[in-house]
């Protein structure tokens, strides 16, 4: 099982980036796909997440109009369009996968916001 995030880096406040999650060694379309963020000295936290089918999404209420869930079962691939972007959602943002008792995390990508 891998999961493999891509996309962070430095943007501006008001900016934005998309960030992606390649996952390989299950089925991807199985697992509901969650992405949270940890900033320094803060807990972990959920940011978004999107049913299986992807038919049912939910956010944080901080990234609510300005964050984008989505999926692509073709491409085993899950998205973060980030809109919007301010100096409090800077952070490492980690892509999860969840089944059940089956839980599997990627290894994290940085999204610094500053101007």
């Amino acid at each position: 099982v891998q999961l493999v995030e891509s996309g962070g880096g430095l943007v501006q406040p008001g900016g934005s980036l998309r960030l992606s999650c390649s996952v390989s060694g299950f089925t991807f379309s199985n697992y509901r796909m969650s992405w949270y963020r940890q900033a320094p000295g803060k807990e972990l936290e959920l940011v978004a997440r999107i049913s299986s089918v992807g038919g049912l999404r939910t956010y944080a209420d901080s990234v609510k109009g300005r964050f984008t869930i989505s999926r692509d079962n073709a491409k085993n691939t899950v998205y973060l369009q980030m809109n919007s972007l301010q100096s409090e959602d800077t952070a490492v943002y980690y892509c999860n996968a969840a089944r059940g008792a089956l839980d599997s995390w990627g290894q994290g990508t940085q999204v610094t916001v500053s101007s």
